[in-house]
Parts: C-alpha cells; structure tokens; sequence
C-alpha cells in the first residue's frame, strides 16, 4: 500500500488519522492562519516549509476538525426559519422579514423592500414576468425597486383584468409600466375589469383581440409575482371596483374559501373553490397560477392573512414565499395535516 509522506494528504484515496506531531503541525498553521491573520507566504516563511504544504496544511485542518466553519447570522436574519419553511411546505425559498404584528403600514413597506431586493438579484435576462394588479405588497416591491443598468426581462405582464374606477385604473397601468420601466421589458396591458358582472359578458371580452393578445401572452410567463388576499378584500381592491359584494362573499364563506390569489379562490387545504363568482373573473386561471412551469413568488404578511397564506402553501399556489417574522414562526411550527 503505499502512502502520503508525512505532513502531506493520503494518495489515491487512502486516509489515516494524522499523527501527534501532525495534528500539533495542522493546529499550528491553522492558528497562524485563522486567528492570527498571518498570510500563507509569512507561515512558510517562519515554519520554513513550502507555500503549497501550508495550503495543503491548511485543508487538511478542516479534515481533521481542527477548523471549523461556523455561520453566525446577523440580527434580523432568519435563515433556520426560512429554511424550516421551506422544508414543511416543499418551497423553492422563503424569505422572511423581520417585521411583525397587525400594522400593515409598519409591515408592508418591509415586505416591498425584501421583494425589490429579490427581484433585483434574480431577474438576470429573459424572464417574462406577470403580476396581479391588486396588491399593497406588489406596489411597495415595486416602488422600492431600482432600475437595472441592463435589461433583465422581456415581458410585464398584467394577469388580472384592472378596470374599475378611472384612478384605480391609472394605478394598474402604472405599476405594470412601472417595473416594465425598472427592468427594461415591454409592459402588457389587460384593459378589463377584473371582475365583471356575468359570465356572457366575460365570454364577449374575451372575444377582444387585445384581450386574446393578453391572454397569449400568459402561456409564455417564466415568473408570477402575487399578492395574497384574505377572504375580506383589501382596501385597495375595494377602490378598484373590482371588490366582491355582499352575497359573493358569503358564497365563498359558505364553500370555506379563506383567501385568494388573482381572485381565484382557495379552502383551507388550498384547494380551489369553485363558484359562480370564480367563472366572471378575468385573469389567469388557477390551473395556470399553480403551474409547474412558473416560478410563483407570493408577497404577502400580517397574521390577518396568516389562513390565506398558509392554504397557498398547502395547495401549491406560490413556491416562493416572502413574509414577515410573526406568520413565518407560526408557520413553522404549525402541525401540517396527514395528505390522505
């Protein structure tokens, strides 16, 4: 069998535990080196050995256990968290914020922020990206966004129709124009009510070339940026004119829905509901929002949602979550119910 000589890794895959005098040689180096800041050409220099043994040296210390890589995360980073997260529901990533309680004015803007900071670190060219119009978290992820010095994707694209009153109009053109603007891509409008009043005039919209345009253009999207609605709608969707009435939302109630993504509708489990209501809506359909071939980011906080939130984990809605401190502890320690 042949060997390492001393001092120097085992060759061809054979190990042996290091001697005394190695182990007091590795420590040495590795002491010099990690605690004392001195730099590889000064330790050979003073333990009158060559620079490439020092590198040598150098791993083999951190074989041998003698050093340690230890990860200590900053204050208000929760990487074990996001990570308990993820591992629960099968998420591709969790971000969490650190903010928490039922403030949406404290917690919103944090979550818009955290947003922003993802969009500018993964869009890197080619995505085409759809959003729904009615979102607090979309339009402060938006407004805390800066723009990218290149182009980082080809499409904006608006999934859920936005028509209600003229300046709840003007606010989905501008968010959609918005982050097209930031990062460079063609923004796609859907000159539509989000929700109409019947199912034949949804059928006569569709009939729309620029509607069918949309519509073409939802087959092609890499990347769905989301909002998370409780089953009360937001006071945003409220000034849309596309807030349900009275009788829808008692609809919805009566089949167990607790939130939604897009309008499409979800029970605890995150299972879709359907209604009447789910066939006048104008925008992606949920079959198409939970798609495997889209990432789907949801941004969404505040234990008022916390149900909604965690029904699209379970049913598969969003693979990517970002949410504050108080929701995520919660849903990390939430018991997941047994599939059948």
């Amino acid at each position: 069998m042949t060997t390492a000589s001393a001092g120097e890794g085992p060759r061809q895959g054979v190990r042996r535990q290091p001697s005394a005098e190695q182990l007091r040689l590795l420590t040495k180096v590795a002491k010099l080196y990690h605690e004392q800041g001195v730099r590889q050409p000064q330790i050979a220099a003073q333990l009158h050995i060559s620079q490439p043994r020092v590198s040598r040296l150098l791993k083999q210390a951190v074989v041998a256990g003698i050093v340690r890589t230890v990860v200590i995360p900053p204050s208000g980073v929760h990487t074990e968290l996001e990570n308990a997260i993820e591992q629960r529901y099968g998420l591709r990533e969790v971000i969490v914020v650190d903010a928490s309680g039922e403030d949406d004015a404290h917690i919103i803007p944090a979550l818009g922020a955290a947003a922003s900071v993802y969009l500018e670190t993964t869009l890197t060219g080619g995505d085409r990206i759809g959003i729904s119009s009615w979102s607090s978290t979309l339009l402060a992820t938006v407004e805390s966004m800066t723009p990218r010095p290149t182009q980082v994707a080809e499409e904006v694209v608006q999934v859920l129709g936005g028509v209600g009153n003229p300046a709840a109009q003007a606010r989905a053109a501008r968010l959609v124009g918005r982050l097209a603007d930031l990062t460079g891509a063609v923004p796609v409008l859907l000159p539509v009510p989000g929700l109409v009043g019947s199912v034949s005039a949804k059928r006569t919209l569709m009939k729309d070339p620029v509607v069918t345009e949309v519509m073409d253009a939802w087959s092609r999207l890499t990347l769905l940026l989301v909002g998370i609605g409780s089953l009360e709608p937001s006071p945003l969707l409220k000034e849309s004119g596309n807030a349900m009435t009275a009788e829808d939302q008692k609809v919805l109630r009566d089949q167990d829905a607790v939130g939604d993504i897009c309008l499409r509708f979800f029970d605890e489990a995150g299972q879709p509901v359907r209604s009447e209501l789910d066939q006048r809506v104008l925008g992606l359909s949920a079959a198409q929002v939970r798609s495997d071939d889209l990432r789907s980011v949801g941004v969404a906080g505040g234990m008022r949602k916390y149900a909604a939130i965690r029904a699209a984990l379970l049913g598969g809605w969003v693979d990517v979550l970002i949410t504050d401190r108080s929701v995520a502890e919660r849903l990390a320690n939430e018991h997941r119910p047994t599939q059948s």
